[in-house]
């Protein structure tokens, strides 16, 4: 279960302002950074962010400050609350304690205060959300008068209570600032009422799934997302039993070492996903591909995602050859598949369109994106 913290920053601190100015909304070159830690943290920011700069918080090291800090961990969520808003969200990437550094991202406008701000942490996936901080107070069960103060954190029995009902905190705000409805998650009870997802596999399937030539398409077609994935600017992450594929096929091998996303459920529900496009700690789409006229096994993953995580935003694609465009639209009016509203989530991506992409971005330098793919799919229902 991830931690939750929250920093309050006054609207009137013009140092709290200015500093959120200069290295969170600005952000701040690794170069600027890299001369002030250790190899080892320079290593692991350069994995995580590229060469994309940085944003970057600190807090005052006092004894309850401390306390919080230590309790930090990779992907923990980070909201930034002014006045009576929710300003920023973010994951914690990275965290250390560090004086020089702190003494070179910020200087006390106060001469008469020497102390700085050495609990340091970084950023991933900031986003400036601008939602009323009584929206989060609803979720967790604050009361509507509770007013925030400095750095702190959601009590373990609210996160638990939260997280019981709900699966993913940024989908929520997100959902919540677009004035959509936010879904609760099924209870293990509801899940064990849904019908059992029977598929009736036909002899021609089969003999389609074991012809080699179709195998060589999935392995290819995997290769093409996962490489527009990093012209888009994305990181890939591929299922560990396919990576050897594209490795001898393609020599490709610019996959995510581990799978990490900011929603708190187990990785099996992600990680084995055809293709996913990512950033940091947050998942920007999903692939399914299918090579077999049955078209079960990327439906029913999806489904699986759209029971444990209802709320998440990311598009999720089927991407199969463009004569089985029907068999898709089928398999979606299945009774299950309407009971989950798949067909308002998932959409077709044939592959004629992935290699009419594929051939305009090997000269085109920019432009490529998840939303370019998403109006580029089909909503087949």
């Amino acid at each position: 279960m991830r931690n939750i913290f929250l920093l309050y920053m006054p609207p009137n601190n013009l140092e709290a302002m200015t500093h959120y100015q200069d290295t969170i909304h600005s952000k701040v070159p690794f170069e600027r950074i890299a001369p002030h830690v250790s190899r080892d943290v320079a290593s692991r920011l350069r994995n995580i962010f590229g060469e994309r700069p940085i944003a970057v918080w600190g807090s005052r090291d006092g004894r309850s400050n401390r306390s919080k800090f230590e309790k930090m961990a990779e992907g923990d969520d980070l909201l930034i609350v002014e006045d009576e808003t929710i300003r920023l969200m973010g994951k914690i990437a990275l965290k250390t304690v560090n004086a020089d550094l702190s003494r070179e991202l910020w200087r006390n406008l106060n001469p008469a205060t020497p102390d700085g701000w050495n609990l340091i942490y970084f950023i991933a996936n900031p986003v400036e959300i601008d939602v009323p901080f009584r929206e989060f107070c609803a979720l967790f069960g604050y009361e509507p008068s509770y007013r925030l103060r400095g750095f702190t954190t959601v009590g373990g029995d609210k996160l638990g209570e939260f997280y019981d009902r709900y699966d993913d905190l940024y989908s929520i705000l997100m959902r919540i600032r677009a004035g959509e409805p936010i879904v609760r998650k099924a209870a293990p009870s509801e899940i064990e009422k849904l019908p059992e997802r029977l598929v009736e596999i036909q002899a021609e399937d089969v003999a389609q799934v074991l012809r080699s030539d179709l195998v060589s398409d999935h392995v290819k077609m995997q290769w093409k997302i996962a490489s527009l994935g990093l012209k888009a600017g994305e990181k890939i992450w591929v299922p560990p039993a396919d990576q050897g594929k594209l490795r001898a096929a393609f020599d490709f091998s610019a996959f995510e070492p581990e799978f990490a996303t900011g929603i708190d459920l187990p990785k099996n529900y992600f990680e084995n996903i055809d293709v996913v496009w990512k950033d940091e700690f947050r998942i920007d789409a999903a692939f399914e591909v299918e090579n077999s006229t049955a078209i079960y096994s990327g439906l029913l993953r999806f489904a699986d995602l759209s029971i444990v995580a209802p709320n998440t935003l990311y598009p999720m694609f089927i991407v199969a050859p463009r004569e089985r465009r029907n068999r898709v639209r089928e398999q979606l009016l299945r009774p299950v598949f309407r009971q989950l509203d798949l067909r308002d989530k998932v959409r077709f991506l044939p592959y004629e369109t992935i290699d009419e992409i594929d051939r305009f971005f090997s000269t085109a330098s920019s432009g490529l994106s998840v939303d370019l793919l998403r109006g580029k799919a089909e909503t087949l229902v």
